[in-house]
């Protein structure tokens, strides 16, 4: 997969149009459009705010594959790894619930 078309993937995940990601980097929609098409690349720091726009690594947007740090979009998750907003409450219960039956996997991380 090129630079070009995991930044049209990841905009296409988070349900941004160009203009949306434009705005948001604030380049023009063209710029956009230019780096979807494979015309022009962003540069580091671009590629760094796109990143953390569309809420995946650099690594992912770049192609660089660490083993130790996957993210959600490098796994193909569905919705770019994000929880849609209508399926919030839900997995907020369903973690709730969990938790109070599983009370010792709340800090398990932290000892």
């Amino acid at each position: 997969m090129t630079l070009a078309e995991r930044i049209k993937d990841a905009r296409i995940a988070k349900q941004y149009t160009q203009k949306d990601l434009a705005d948001l980097i604030n380049v023009k929609p063209t710029t956009v459009s230019g780096w979807e098409l494979g015309r022009n690349e962003p540069s580091i720091e671009t590629l760094k705010k796109i990143a953390k726009k569309l809420d995946v690594s650099f690594n992912y947007l770049v192609g660089v594959q660490v083993d130790d740090e996957p993210t959600f979009a490098d796994l193909g998750m569905p919705y770019g790894g994000k929880i849609p907003d209508e399926l919030k409450q839900t997995y907020a219960d369903l973690a709730e619930s969990y938790f109070k039956r599983h009370p010792e996997m709340l800090n398990k991380n932290n000892k």
